[in-house]
């Protein structure tokens, strides 16, 4: 039995879907895996500025302030 995968319709100006075709003729990739890999990005991105907000404030009582206060908590 095969299963199809739901489908969603987006709409894009033409201007954006013109450069999103030019990408996926450049890159030799289908338009929609271009879609997917971008929404996949982004959903990713979400999720750590969202987890990053819940463990910022545990992270500053440390005096974990910075990017290197991390490295060097970690080294």
């Amino acid at each position: 039995m095969s299963y199809m995968k739901p489908t969603i319709t987006v709409r894009l100006p033409e201007d954006l879907r013109s450069e999103l075709e030019d990408i996926s003729e450049a890159e030799r990739k289908p338009l929609s895996d271009i879609v997917r890999d971008s929404i996949r990005r982004y959903v990713a991105i979400y999720q750590f500025r969202r987890l990053r907000g819940k463990v910022l404030p545990f992270a500053e009582a440390q005096g974990l302030l910075t990017d290197e206060d991390v490295f060097e908590a970690l080294s």
